[in-house]
């Protein structure tokens, strides 16, 4: 077995640091608008439904389904290359947002589209840079 290769890892500025700063914490944050309006994902300095500024960061339960997925295998970074199938999936959040996700710890042949999710446990999750998931319990 070959020596494990770190993840490469994601650019943190100033709009997406609360994010990666939850998600560190193996928790799922998303913005809206101050005023209301739905949440939203990726991370951004104006809020796409309402055009406002003044955004809050509010944690969601990370749960949801999938919308389409892929299984990549083919990585285009050698820490991912164990790793085959890597299964990316858009995900519907149940709050709302949709965003792209790695799905973990499932048989590639056991996904389907609908499949409900959860994110991975916190003590799981710090392994991942960016949002992991895993099927429903």
């Amino acid at each position: 077995m070959s020596a494990e290769i770190a993840y490469p890892q994601p650019y943190e500025d100033e709009d997406n640091a609360p994010f990666l700063a939850g998600w560190r914490e193996g928790r799922l944050l998303l913005q809206q608008s101050r005023d209301g309006g739905p949440l939203f994902f990726y991370p951004r300095p104006i809020c796409p439904y309402t055009g406002s500024a003044d955004l809050v960061w509010t944690e969601v339960t990370g749960r949801g389904r999938i919308v389409s997925f892929s299984l990549i295998t083919r990585p285009n970074h050698p820490s991912f290359n164990e790793e085959v199938p890597i299964i990316l999936a858009e995900i519907a959040l149940d709050e709302g947002a949709s965003l792209l996700g790695r799905i973990i710890g499932a048989d590639a042949a056991s996904i389907t589209s609908g499949a409900r999710l959860e994110l991975l446990p916190p003590d799981e999750a710090r392994r991942y840079p960016l949002p992991a998931f895993r099927l429903a319990v």
